[in-house]
């Protein structure tokens, strides 16, 4: 169901290299320890999901970019997706605040395609900040990498 989202979300996309590779990182996010999805439906239909799992201590990608908080907690938030019919309806935000709402974690970290600017703005209205950018592979996009303090502040649009 996952990847049947993520083609929906990235039609025209999953010929290139990165985007077929999707399969191969779900199963590796879906096997870690404490990994986390939450899946939004209308009806019996899929709109969207959130997944990630917390970071491994000290393996941090954020410490690339700065300073260990006196709490380096972090949960990796890996994908935010929502299915083009039920974009600009709130439902990113409540997906995102679905997976994050009541973790123990003392940050999230995430990384988003600096290709998308308004998506880095959506991300930011939420309390995230850049610190850095990365292109974690050589046929990825280069990514702004983003941190918010958990608990999350601002609260969520009414879908």
């Amino acid at each position: 169901m996952l990847i049947d989202v993520h083609a929906d979300a990235f039609a025209g996309q999953m010929d290139d290299d990165f985007h077929r590779r999707f399969p191969w990182f779900v199963d590796q996010w879906g096997g870690r320890k404490d990994f986390a999805c939450v899946v939004g439906y209308e009806a019996e239909e899929p709109v969207g999901y959130a997944y990630g799992a917390p970071a491994t201590e000290g393996r941090e990608w954020w410490r690339e970019f700065m300073p260990a908080p006196a709490d380096p907690a972090t949960f990796s938030l890996s994908e935010l997706m929502v299915r083009p019919r039920w974009r600009k309806k709130g439902i990113a935000e409540l997906l995102h605040r679905a997976l994050l709402d009541g973790r123990s974690e003392a940050m999230v970290a995430l990384s988003v395609d600096t290709a998308h600017p308004r998506v880095q703005a959506l991300y930011e209205s939420w309390g995230y900040r850049k610190v850095g950018e990365s292109r974690p592979f050589a046929d990825s996009p280069l990514y702004a990498m983003m941190v918010a303090d958990l608990p999350l502040t601002s609260r969520p649009a009414k879908a």
